[in-house]
């Protein structure tokens, strides 16, 4: 039996690099191919990275291909992973990877008449930071979760997107778009989602490209950009969580968790890495460490700040899990119970009720420091 299986990369966009780059650190998987719409797109990554580009068609129908990334926009998620999925190859989507309840649910039927898997980003709640966070939120260090607080604003993406009109369009948006993150990491942290209520808006109908080459060009906003929702979870705990692309700058930690006997201050789920802070009452103590590989900053951002960058861990999980025949954490149960919160905020805010959650799901297995490096080359 195979302890490796063929990866084949679908939309060869800005995020595709990231995951041919961080791939060979991983176990259990190898990018052999590559595919886009556009053929030149295809090539040009299948050069940069020594890979074998290829047809949409002639991806679906390699048999050195064992599972597909889904790197397409938001609005072809759910049909192209249907496709690969009827092609008779595991998936593992982008995020959103579907923007529906009822399409995770089709989604969900193909898999299992098949014997296929389906997954999804993100996997940054992998990452040493969030692990840490559920450590203590299992062993109760600061006492059950009560409530708390999520903020993730900035003034948008078409200041830095070289093609960012997909951002604004239905699908789009910061819930969507950046929800993800945060939602997936409370789930683990918390339990599934109850029910939510929210406000939508837009602060502009039309926002211009200031990123090369398209400066200057106007999108029409055709999706909600800024949202203000309370999460209630099925553990009791009520949540705040507030998204735009709106706002120019802010003061609000990324995330907050209030429980009984204390405070945890969580970083940016959005990346694997950053300092878990955490109070007993009001004294203020140092978080205990996990010595977790993901955690470990591995690059910089723009600005040469070390980072902890593990994007393809849920991919090697999931490839560990189907050669293994054991459950992975990046699940269509998770990623469709994520989707459908997403969904119902924004149901919420635009008829302005309360809007109870029909999913749920069981929150992942944790991934602590030893199964981490077993995911590893």
């Amino acid at each position: 039996m195979t302890d490796t299986l063929g990866i084949g990369i679908l939309g060869c966009g800005n995020i595709s690099a990231a995951y041919m780059k961080l791939a060979p650190l991983f176990s259990g998987i190898e990018i052999r191919a590559c595919a886009d719409l556009d053929p030149a797109a295809a090539k040009a990554r299948a050069d940069e990275f020594g890979l074998r580009a290829e047809t949409v068609e002639g991806l679906l129908s390699s048999d050195d291909i064992d599972l597909v990334v889904n790197l397409t926009i938001p609005a072809a998620h759910f049909e192209v992973s249907k496709s690969v999925l009827e092609a008779g190859k595991h998936v593992y989507s982008e995020k959103p990877f579907v923007l529906s309840l009822e399409e995770g649910a089709e989604l969900g039927k193909i898999a299992a008449a098949k014997g296929l898997r389906v997954g999804s980003a993100p996997d940054t709640f992998l990452g040493g930071a969030h692990q840490l966070a559920r450590h203590l939120v299992d062993t109760g260090a600061v006492g059950k979760i009560t409530s708390g607080t999520c903020f993730v604003q900035s003034p948008g993406m078409e200041m830095w997107h070289p093609n960012p009109d997909f951002f604004f369009k239905p699908g789009g948006g910061p819930v969507l778009d950046l929800g993800p993150y945060y939602i997936s990491n409370l789930v683990q942290l918390l339990g599934p989602v109850a029910s939510v209520v929210a406000m939508t808006g837009a602060a502009s109908e039309y926002r211009t490209i200031t990123s090369a080459p398209r400066n200057g060009e106007k999108i029409k906003v055709e999706t909600p950009t800024t949202a203000h929702a309370v999460l209630q979870f099925q553990s009791g705990a009520q949540v705040t969580f507030i998204s735009s692309w709106d706002v120019w700058q802010h003061g609000h930690s990324n995330m907050e968790l209030y429980g009984e006997t204390g405070t945890l201050h969580v970083p940016d789920p959005n990346f694997f890495g950053g300092e878990v802070r955490m109070t007993q009452k009001a004294a203020f103590e140092n978080a205990p460490g996990l010595d977790h590989p993901f955690g470990v900053p591995n690059g910089e951002d723009g600005r040469g700040t070390p980072v902890a960058n593990y994007r393809c861990a849920g991919l090697a999980d999931m490839a560990q899990a189907i050669l293994n025949d054991r459950p992975h954490r990046c699940s269509l149960e998770f990623s469709t119970h994520v989707v459908d919160v997403m969904v119902s905020i924004l149901r919420s805010g635009e008829e302005r009720k309360f809007i109870d959650i029909a999913s749920t799901c069981t929150r992942p297995e944790a991934l602590g420091p030893d199964a981490a490096r077993m995911l590893m080359r």
